[in-house]
């Protein structure tokens, strides 16, 4: 992991805010679940956790394929050196150019989300003269517990209805033009609880029976959504991959062994676990003052730079997230509101904060920050400067920023 100097130094180096990746422990999170799960699941990394394309660079040889949601995504994956066969392309609103696009480009696995979607694909493989290769999305009618978010058991966007997948399944087959491999389904995110991942599990183990023996063909390729979350709080216990693992591989050891499942390839398909605690968010802290008994610090890191750390991404309550003081570690612990610099009274990024002693020109460190940070927020909010981004590998400092929208352009003088 990082150390303190190492991301003091980026900060130096680069300035704040700054979002700073650490690729050695991407690797080290990688080696981990494929210890755990590899057994029978390859590796597929949701590009839009993380969409920068020196990452995607760096995860293409090292996962088994990548997720995109959007075509640029998948322009974004191929810039990087992913080959467009080892692509799939979810997502509840795929335009119709955006499927084109990907037909003609023989994107690997079209995950179709409606009959609407299937009936263009198979469209545009027609005016193309080739056959495109989908996965049928089902959405579950049981929803896992304890997950940080829910995708199922409710009316969605995502996916064909559990109650109407043998209906999908039997119209895709009047479909000349595509080929169907298998099904995908990702009814969750963000959970911590041992309990409900392993119910997931179950649930998901459970549907990609019943509608493979509906539709009487072995399926080449199976996508389980893993909804593996990311301890962000301060008293979250990070998932115990190994135990996990323990509890549900018996099960996926059956599905295996059966003469349906046997030559499936299976994918967990996640984002956030792998590459949220492999990041940070770096601001400095550039006001200081007491208001009405309460110590405040401003930072230089608004809501535009990180929405989910204020909690502004689904989050019903914000609550404070993980954040270091690195520029004095070993300060006498006080007890901060910290906002960030924008000019709206809803910038806040943490209150009752115990922190070591913390002053004007201290760096802070906001944890978890690797996902669903720069490019899931508003920057252009205030036109304040956009957060430059770093790799850090083997200890070597790389800035791999793709914006610095509204950094100042005019003289100094």
């Amino acid at each position: 992991m990082a150390t303190r100097e190492e991301l003091l130094a980026a900060a130096g180096a680069l300035g704040t805010p700054l979002y700073v990746y650490d690729l050695d422990l991407i690797r080290a999170r990688l080696e981990r679940l494929r210890d755990a799960f590899g057994r029978h699941f390859g590796v597929s990394f949701a590009v839009k956790s993380n969409p920068n394309v020196a990452l995607l660079k760096a995860l293409a040889p090292l996962v088994d394929s990548f997720d995109v949601s959007a075509f640029a995504e998948a322009e974004r994956a191929i810039a990087a050196g992913m080959e467009p066969e080892r692509l799939t392309f979810c997502g509840p609103g795929k335009r119709p150019e955006e499927i084109r696009r990907a037909v003609r480009i023989g994107l690997g696995e079209l995950v179709v989300e409606s009959l609407h979607e299937a009936r263009l694909a198979d469209r545009f493989a027609g005016e193309l003269g080739t056959r495109q290769t989908v996965l049928l999305r089902i959405n579950p009618a049981t929803s896992p517990r304890a997950f940080g978010v829910n995708m199922s058991g409710k009316p969605s966007q995502f996916g064909i209805d559990e109650e109407e997948m043998a209906a999908a399944i039997d119209a895709l087959a009047g479909l000349p033009n595509l080929d169907l491999a298998g099904f995908h389904i990702y009814s969750g995110s963000n959970s911590l609880s041992h309990e409900g991942l392993a119910e997931n599990f179950g649930i998901l183990t459970d549907i990609f029976r019943r509608a493979t023996a509906h539709w009487g063909q072995k399926p080449r390729k199976l996508v389980f959504g893993a909804g593996f979350g990311v301890p962000y709080l301060p008293t979250d216990v990070e998932i115990d991959l190994a135990a996990l693992a323990a509890e549900v591989l018996p099960g996926i050891d059956a599905l295996k062994a059966e003469p349906a499942f046997a030559e499936t390839e299976l994918e967990l398909e996640l984002g956030r676990w792998l590459v949220g605690p492999c990041g940070w968010l770096l601001s400095s802290i550039i006001g200081a003052k007491a208001s009405r008994g309460t110590e405040l610090r401003i930072c230089d890191a608004g809501f535009n730079t990180h929405l989910a750390a204020y909690g502004m991404m689904g989050s019903v309550i914000r609550r404070n997230w993980r954040i270091a003081n690195l520029s004095n570690p070993e300060g006498p612990i006080e007890r901060y509101t910290v906002v960030g610099p924008l000019c709206t009274t809803i910038d806040t990024l943490a209150t009752k904060l115990e922190l070591p002693a913390t002053s004007l020109g201290d760096v802070i460190a906001i944890e978890n920050s690797g996902a669903y940070g720069l490019t899931s927020s508003p920057t252009r909010f205030i036109s304040h400067p956009e957060p430059r981004e770093a790799l850090l590998d083997g200890g070597r400092l790389t800035e791999v920023s793709e914006s610095l929208l509204n950094h100042w352009r005019l003289a100094d003088n």
